[in-house]
């Protein structure tokens, strides 16, 4: 598979409308199911992870992920650069719109040099595992000062036939004002690209903040694997 085949497919100019107007946005296919296949196998061997989390004894949810070791798989790797070169320049953008002085470099490299030298050196990109009554709970994934403000997901399940239930689920909290909820469907291979925490949202006296989460509702029947890829990494 050609990672920057995939990358350069993706409709950038709708997909980042949509990110910039509700917090998040599918991507369209970007894993064939022989790929999804590839990743969920790695799920067992150990020798590609640095951790394992079991939700329930943190609080976090049901179920478990791990996080990826350096180095990470060539196609994990290659979508992560792929995907920050692209969006770089938009996250800059927001964070101006925000009002932040944190502005991205072009470059994956030199933005993991930059969370290196401040203690965030290990890799966040991370499989999910679901089973029967898993579930996530709504969360934002930030590990330390440097945060990329948004992140990748991509299903490596089959809905319908391989799980129920297990909908990917994304909370907007507006300022004096009730919370929006939004369910975002997806197919297995499908990727959708959302807001890790803060974005600016346009208003009638010009931007102003909101608080994104994400989250996973209760698997009602089946297994659900997932990839994660999260531009910062943790300390």
């Amino acid at each position: 598979m050609n990672v920057q085949d995939v990358v350069s497919k993706v409709n950038w100019e709708a997909v980042l409308g949509e990110l910039d107007e509700f917090g998040m946005a599918p991507t369209g296919r970007l894993l064939d199911g022989q790929a999804c296949l590839e990743l969920r196998k790695l799920y067992d061997q150990e020798a590609h992870f640095r951790s394992r989390i079991v939700m329930q004894r943190h609080g976090f949810g049901a179920g478990e992920y791990k996080y990826f070791a350096n180095p990470l798989p060539h196609i994990i790797a290659g979508l992560r650069q792929g995907f920050y070169q692209r969006l770089a320049p938009f996250a800059n953008g927001w964070n101006e719109r925000m009002g932040l002085d944190r502005r991205y470099p072009p470059d994956l490299d030199a933005f993991l040099a930059e969370c290196h030298a401040d203690g965030q050196a290990k890799p966040t990109p991370l499989l999910l595992k679901y089973g029967p009554g898993d579930y996530n709970c709504l969360h934002q994934d930030v590990y330390g000062a440097h945060l990329f403000p948004v992140q990748l997901v991509i299903l490596l399940s089959e809905p319908a036939k391989e799980f129920e239930g297990g909908e990917f689920v994304m909370t907007e909290q507006r300022p004096r004002m009730q919370s929006r909820a939004e369910v975002v469907p997806l197919a297995m291979g499908e990727g959708a690209l959302f807001a890790v925490s803060d974005r600016p949202r346009a208003g009638t006296r010009g931007d102003y903040r909101v608080k994104m989460r994400h989250g996973v509702s209760r698997i009602r029947h089946g297994e659900r694997f997932t990839l994660g890829i999260i531009f910062h990494d943790a300390k």
